[in-house]
């Protein structure tokens, strides 16, 4: 068997998924066919429909493009079922019925931004940089029932570095996770349809298994209360997007929504502080918390630009006499 021979199905939606796309096409790999989200409604009144980055890729190389409403949908799964994939490979996409996993003979891997088991689920990413690690990595495994369990077929680690932010980890993941899906279909295609995984249960060590959640608003919101380096890898691991938020309140009660992208850590400093209070520094912006202080040095303002430190205190005269909670 040769990768021109292997029917491939590729499911993906977010410029993530482009990467591993792109890969394959370039690399002369037969994608038959792309499986990607609908459309998305954009615009004051959604009247404006913006197609996934797959999709954008797919019909720039003529690659026919499916997008099911719903997995178990039997019209789409007939319509899938016509292009005979030998192997359907899965980065940055919705969980699969069995109907659609199970239907290649070679099955269908997925591409998982971590190091399973660690990091089950929809941001591993950002969960990895909030929680201070200093190595993730990428990780294929074939799909089953249940969420990011199945067979692992191998892993790959990257490096965080202290002062790396989630677009960092991001691209070099991206990139990554695109060489391993290669690798992994140039091992399937070695051994004609047969590649070796193991179990997640085999891997599983005394370590905490952390979990990755999808993010909502109120998960990015900043606790003060933390300890310097914990705030820090708060930040880092919610920027650029979708970006830490406080509240700022004023002595008079007013509140300001801000995005916070960046800070430094300074444990120890304004230690005993109440936390939230702010203190300025020549162009410095400090907050206290639990342990010392956090440097904000990228931030915005509700309905303003994004700006560095020394620009928001320009506008902010009386910036001590507000908080934070």
């Amino acid at each position: 068997m040769t990768k021109e021979d292997l029917r491939i199905v590729f499911m993906g939606t977010p410029e993530f998924a482009v990467e591993t796309l792109k890969s394959l096409v370039e690399g002369g790999y037969n994608v038959v066919a792309v499986v990607t989200q609908p459309d998305k409604p954009v615009g004051r009144h959604g009247n404006t429909l913006q197609p996934p980055e797959v999709k954008r890729y797919a019909l720039q190389h003529d690659i026919p493009v499916l997008q099911p409403v719903k997995m178990k949908d039997p019209e789409f799964v007939e319509q899938l079922r016509t292009y005979n994939a030998d192997l359907q490979v899965v980065v940055a996409f919705r969980m699969l019925p069995e109907v659609v996993w199970a239907m290649p003979r070679f099955g269908t891997f997925n591409v998982h931004a971590a190091l399973l088991p660690q990091y089950r689920g929809a941001a591993p990413i950002n969960w990895a940089v909030i929680n201070g690690e200093t190595t993730t990595g990428v990780t294929t495994f074939f799909l089953d029932h249940d969420i990011d369990t199945g067979r692992v077929i191998m892993k790959r680690p990257f490096d965080i570095p202290d002062d790396a932010d989630v677009e960092y980890v991001y691209d070099g993941l991206m990139r990554l996770g695109a060489e391993a899906a290669l690798d992994t279909i140039d091992r399937i295609i070695a051994g004609n349809g047969h590649v070796d995984s193991i179990p997640q249960e085999e891997m599983v060590t005394d370590a905490t298994l952390h979990t990755a959640p999808k993010i909502f608003k109120d998960t990015c919101r900043i606790s003060w209360q933390l300890p310097a380096k914990q705030v820090y890898d708060f930040v880092r691991g919610l920027s650029p997007y979708p970006g830490a938020w406080a509240n700022l309140v004023g002595s008079d009660g007013k509140v300001v929504v801000v995005k916070v992208f960046a800070t430094r850590k300074h444990a120890g400093k304004y230690e005993n502080q109440s936390a939230g209070k702010i203190f300025v520094e020549k162009n410095h912006l400090f907050v206290a918390v639990a342990d010392g202080a956090v440097e904000i040095t990228s931030l915005q303002m509700a309905g303003k630009k994004r700006m560095d430190a020394a620009s928001f205190l320009n506008g902010m005269r009386n910036i001590t006499e507000w908080s934070f909670e």
